[in-house]
């Protein structure tokens, strides 16, 4: 049962002079970028040769233009060119896509009769092997609010050729460059690229409030996925001011209604650009470590609050990624399952060092490891990489000082998961609790539209900072800084094998866990959050499905396998068996088939590979050799990894096996180190190794889990009874189960296109599951018999899904 929301209090968005609207005309000799602000108070141009057919001539005019001065321009120039049909409207546009400079660009920036200053650039160019192509975003679609910050989707884009047709020869309409056009076009920038012109939504909220480095450039960062497309362009005007930046991955924003009070929550998915690619092309880690399918995940809850006060607002990242050691699969078309290869011993685990410390460096001391890897097998896979990464940490944690020691937690989901869907995450909920108990969250109450002048001075990346007389001569006026009450110190990093389906249902436990404590921070009262028959609940975790789908489908090749969510439900029924072998197959297909090509679109779109004439294609090489053995001085070594052949038998470069137990004896006691230089403590402790399976229920953890609780001021919750800290309440105990409950999608809020895939074809099926059953089970789950035979596949496929290795 649900009422009626409130009247929404809605804030004034952010207004800044920001290009927001473009059109673009033409000439026989020219293009014309025309770009405007969102309140339409001034214009600006930007003059595109098409006259040059080896170089990209830029001329930008610093002027701001009223709408009649800029009439009065067009009206001009269209004179200038009556006898070629005059100025010719081309298309709307509403921001960049990026500028991508291979080695052999020409680039001229120069004036435009008066104009007497280089200023910005609107649009991106990409070239192949002759001409230049201009990208575009012709339609965008509003997905959210951050702060009062716009958030936006791509929904369509357009690549526009630059010379003209008269001046072009036969190789911009060769076999090769069409093909190239076709392997960047595989990039479907409409799906799941997201931007915002006053709010850097690379960063975590946290970063956004705190961050204090000015002048500096945030484009070139892990998580811009254009940041190749745009770095020769901003490195010419030196601002950022026409373009913008894209996200790759997730967003889902949900305005809810409970008890009477109104908050959003919103889920971020960032993915990296660094080592990005497919399921079995990229796998571990590489030199430097970066990592595969490394992903950020960021839960923002704030409370909706009337217009002029500061919103509160919390946010808590997580993060997953490939098991950073040496590792590949050999994509085989007639093994489901190929082997696993560790392919280079690195015995200081030099590059595992790298990436931990970069993890450290990016969110702070407090490093907790959920691994999810099986502890036995028929035949050894994972258990490979479960022995060694173990060793892997043990050896860190010997070298590192007490302050800096990795938190391991080792635990066999899928053994658990067959023992009882209800143990297996009652267990993944005591970790998230003693996860946030080392890293804390962040909680501020923020103006709305904070940050945003910070984006603008940003912008110009030779600006200096404000000598300390500007400083002091600067209006300090409280009400538009933030007031902070907590900082995260540290991350929680999960992985499996894929770091898809398991890592996404373990995601969604610690996100189910520290949305309780969110709201508890917020003052925002209600029933257990940690209770499946919470409606709130139930709206995480799908919001979290339709996140594990889209990661699924950019790294694997198909939507998540979802039994285990079906199962926590209780709903799971006959209409699941038939969609897990489909999800199963289809992966495996587009794995064996597919991922070769989306690879390649991967590299061309990153700039891992840079085409030229006279050089091999891109479709004549590994996908390997992309980056590797190049003369330029544009070789990508963050995207390298070592170009190996790999066959089909079970040698394993390893000397042997690793005894967990033995290793969990020579672990030292983690550091009970306060947070944040010493604001709390805490006397969480990690396993190293899982309990056994039937020690624990859902029920029973509900029940016993202590209620940690620790002071706080009396500031951060104005009107509050409570004098307790969220972050380390158990779920909110004492609350009555009797609440009202509305929640409203984004996309229904702003009136949008849906920002989800449209790709699941079991969106009719899903939505007519109307069986229910009690979620609270026993752990002693009984273990499920291999189904019988399903129509059109093998009993050996079927068996390997419903055996759990599909997971």
């Amino acid at each position: 049962m649900g009422s009626e929301p409130r009247a929404d209090p809605r804030p004034q968005l952010i207004d800044l002079p920001v290009l927001q609207k473009f059109k673009l005309y033409s000439t026989p000799s020219n293009f014309y970028l025309i770009g405007r602000d969102e309140k339409k108070s001034f214009r600006r141009i930007l003059k595109i040769d098409r006259t040059e057919r080896n170089e990209l001539n830029l001329f930008e005019d610093p002027t701001r233009y009223t709408n009649a001065e800029m009439r009065e321009l067009k009206r001009w120039i269209s004179r200038g060119n009556q006898e070629f049909g005059g100025l010719i409207s081309v298309t709307t546009c509403y921001g960049i896509i990026g500028t991508s400079f291979l080695t052999s660009l020409e680039v001229s920036v120069s004036f435009w009769n008066s104009w007497s200053n280089v200023d910005s650039l609107s649009t991106g160019f990409v070239r192949f092997l002759e001409p230049y192509y201009m990208l575009l975003i012709t339609k965008r679609k509003k997905v959210g609010e951050i702060c009062g910050h716009t958030v936006y989707g791509i929904a369509e884009s357009q690549m526009i050729v630059i010379p003209n047709p008269s001046i072009q020869t036969k190789v911009a309409d060769s076999l090769d460059e069409r093909r190239y056009k076709k392997i960047l076009s595989m990039v479907d920038l409409s799906k799941n690229f997201y931007f915002s012109y006053t709010y850097h939504l690379m960063y975590s909220l946290q970063k956004n409030i705190c961050n204090t480095e000015k002048g500096n450039t945030h484009d070139n960062t892990m998580f811009v996925w254009n940041a190749h497309l745009t770095r020769g362009i901003r490195r010419i005007l030196q601002n950022t001011i026409w373009t913008v930046a894209l996200i790759y991955g997730f967003f889902q924003q949900t305005k809810c209604l409970v008890s009477g009070e109104q908050f959003v929550f919103t889920v971020i998915a960032r993915r990296s650009r660094h080592y990005a690619g497919t399921r079995y092309l990229r796998r571990g880690v590489n030199n430097i470590g970066r990592v595969a399918n490394d992903v950020e995940t960021e839960q923002i809850v704030s409370k909706v609050v009337p217009e002029g006060q500061k919103i509160p607002i919390t946010s808590i990242v997580q993060v997953r990624g490939s098991i950073p050691l040496f590792w590949s699969q050999e994509t085989s078309v007639f093994n489901p399952q190929p082997e696993i290869i560790l392919y280079k011993k690195d015995e200081n685990y030099e590059a595992t060092q790298h990436h931990f410390e970069n993890l450290r460096q990016r969110y702070g001391k407090h490093i907790i490891i959920l691994n999810l890897l099986k502890s036995s097998e028929r035949k050894r896979r994972e258990t490979i990489l479960r022995a060694e990464f173990a060793k892997a940490i043990l050896f860190i944690n010997k070298e590192a000082g007490k302050k800096n020691r990795l938190e391991p937690i080792h635990f066999d989901l899928s053994k658990h998961y067959r023992n009882g869907v209800d143990g297996a995450f009652a267990h993944l909920c005591i970790f998230a609790r003693k996860a946030l108990g080392f890293t804390d969250l962040f909680f501020c109450k923020a103006p709305s539209g904070i940050g945003a002048e910070g984006v603008i001075n940003d912008s110009f990346l030779n600006n200096t900072l404000p000598t300390q007389e500007e400083e002091a001569s600067s209006v300090d006026n409280e009400a538009l800084k933030s007031d902070i009450f907590m900082l995260q110190n540290g991350v929680l990093r999960t992985n499996c094998i894929d770091c898809l389906d398991r890592t996404n249902f373990a995601q969604y436990a610690h996100g189910l866990v520290a949305l309780g404590h969110q709201l508890h921070t917020l003052g925002i009262s209600g029933p257990p959050i940690v209770d499946l028959n919470n409606p709130l609940a139930i709206s995480l975790m799908e919001t979290y499905q339709n996140m594990g789908d889209i990661l699924a489908l950019q790294y694997g090749g198909s939507e998540a396998h979802t039994k285990m969510f079906s199962d926590l439900r209780g709903n799971r029924n006959v209409v699941d068996r038939p969609r897990e072998i489909i999800i199963a197959w289809t992966r495996h297909y587009n794995n064996a088939y597919q991922d070769i090509h989306k690879q390649n679109a991967i590299n061309v779109f990153l700039g891992h590979f840079r085409p030229q004439l006279g050089s091999p294609a891109i479709w004549e090489l590994d996908p390997d050799q992309h980056d590797i053995g190049r003369t330029n001085s544009n070789l990508d070594i963050e995207n390298t990894r070592p170009l190996i052949r790999r066959s089909f038998s079970d040698n394993i470069l390893m000397d042997g096996d690793l005894n967990l137990e033995e290793l969990a004896q020579e672990i030292a006691q983690p550091s009970r180190e306060g947070l944040n230089g010493g604001i709390s403590e805490t006397n969480s402790e990690f396993p190293f190794y899982e309990t056994e399976p039937t020690s624990l229920s859902f029920s029973s953890v509900m029940r016993n889990e202590d209620h940690l609780r620790r002071t706080v001021s009396s500031q951060m919750f104005p009107g509050s009874s409570s004098n307790s800290n969220s972050h380390m309440l158990d779920d909110i105990p004492g609350f009555s189960h009797s609440y009202k409950t509305k929640f409203t999608p984004a996309e229904e809020i702003f009136e949008r296109y849906s920002s989800m895939s449209s790709d699941n074809i079991f969106t009719d099926l899903d939505e007519s599951v109307t069986s229910t059953t009690n979620t609270n089970m026993s752990s002693e789950y009984p273990r499920r018999d291999v189904p019988e035979n399903v129509p059109g596949f093998s009993n050996a496929f079927t068996r390997w899904v419903f055996s759990g290795r599909a997971l």
